[in-house]
C-alpha cells in the first residue's frame, strides 16, 4: 500500500514559488530520506501532509485519505516531530507525554515513553529546565506515542550529541521493523545515508531526483577514490594509472595512492600498476558519500 501520494503538487507564496509540480510516492513501510537546501519546500510539503498549508494546485494522501478532506484521520495515523518546536516550560515530560496519550486515545505507558527515548529519570521536572537535547528526546517521545503508522521526521538529531543521533538511528531502526513508514527530513546526511531506503532532493520546489543513494550516486556520474597501499611505485607507474580511461586524479603520500576513478576503471588500475611490477598490498574504495551527491545535485547540473 502507498504511505503517501504527492500528485503534481503545487504551493505559491505570492510571487514565491515553495513547491512546483511535485510528484512522489512513499511506500508503506519505507524509510524514505528528503533532502534540500533551505527554502527548497521540504517544511512546506510536510506542512501540506498534515494540512497545516493548503496547495495551490495538486494533491497530497496519506494512506489513501486526501490530507485536506481526512485531516483528524490522516493526524491519527501520524506521529510527528516537527522542526522548530516548542515545549510547555510549566508543565513535565510525563504530562507532556501524558496530553498526546489522551488525545490520540492512546494507552501508552508515559514513563515506558520516556525510557525509550532516554530521560525516564526526569519525567516529572519541569521541561523549562530541560536542555536542547532533553526536549528534542521529549518532542521524539510525542511523535511516537500511540504507535503511529507514518512517523515524520524533520530535523529529528537537532541539539543531540553523537550518542544521542546514533539512539535516533536505533529507533528510526526499530520503528520500521514494526512496519512504520517513516519520512525523514535532516540536514544531517551521514544520518539519512545510514538509515534511509530511498532518498528525494528537492531543489528550488522541484523534486530533481528520487532514488536509493547507490542510484543517485550512478546517476550524477560521482567518482569513487581507489585508495591501495603500494611498494615499489615509480614515474612510469603514476604516469600509466594517469593515462587510464576514467582516471581524473592521482596522488601519492607515502605507500597511499589515491586514484579518483570512474567505476568500471577500478580493475584497470589494479592492473596496470601489477603489470608495470608495483607490489599491491591492499586497497580499499571509498564512494561518494551522500553530501557530495547532494552537493552535486543541488548546485550542480544534474
Amino acid at each position: 500500500m502507498t504511505a503517501i501520494e504527492l500528485r503534481g503538487l503545487t504551493k505559491h507564496y505570492g510571487d514565491v514559488t515553495a513547491l512546483e509540480g511535485v510528484d512522489l510516492t512513499v511506500d508503506e513501510g519505507e524509510i524514505f530520506g528528503f533532502l534540500g537546501p533551505n527554502g527548497a519546500g521540504k517544511s512546506t510539503t510536510i506542512d501540506i501532509l498534515l494540512d497545516f498549508v493548503r496547495p495551490t494546485a495538486g494533491e497530497a494522501q496519506v494512506f489513501g485519505m486526501d490530507s485536506q478532506e481526512k485531516t483528524l484521520g490522516v493526524r491519527r495515523r501520524t506521529g510527528v516531530l516537527p522542526d522548530g518546536f516548542h515545549v510547555y516550560d510549566r508543565l513535565t515530560g510525563r504530562q507532556h507525554i501524558q496530553f498526546v496519550v489522551e488525545s490520540k486515545e492512546a494507552d501508552d505507558d508515559p514513563i515506558d515513553v520516556l525510557e525509550r527515548v532516554g530521560i525516564a529519570d526526569a519525567a516529572d521536572r519541569k521541561t523549562g529546565g530541560y536542555s536542547k537535547g532533553m526536549r528534542q528526546r521529549l518532542a521524539l517521545g510525542m511523535a511516537l506515542t500511540g504507535d503511529p503508522d507514518l512517523l515524520i521526521l524533520d530535523e529529528p538529531s537537532t541539539g543531540l550529541d553523537p550518542a544521542g543521533a546514533r539512539e535516533i538511528r536505533e529507533i528510526v531502526r526499530e520503528e520500521s521493523d514494526r512496519g512504520t513508514t517513516i519520512f525523514f527530513s535532516s540536514h544531517v546526511l551521514s544520518q539519512v545515508e545510514a538509515v534511509c531506503d530511498r532518498v528525494g532532493i528537492l531543489r528550488a520546489g522541484e523534486l530533481i531526483a528520487v532514488d536509493t543513494v547507490e542510484g543517485l550516486r550512478d546517476a550524477a556520474g560521482t567518482e569513487a577514490r581507489l585508495k591501495i597501499t603500494v611498494d615499489g611505485i615509480d614515474d612510469d607507474a603514476m604516469d600509466a594509472i594517469r593515462a587510464l580511461d576514467g582516471v581524473s586524479r592521482v596522488s601519492l603520500s607515502d605507500s597511499q595512492l589515491t586514484v579518483a576513478v570512474s567505476d568500471g576503471s577500478k580493475t584497470a588500475v589494479l592492473s596496470a600498476l601489477e603489470d608495470r611490477g608495483v607490489t599491491v598490498h591492499d586497497f580499499e574504495t571509498d564512494e561518494s558519500s551522500l553530501e557530495e551527491l547532494f552537493i552535486s545535485y543541488t548546485e550542480g547540473s544534474a
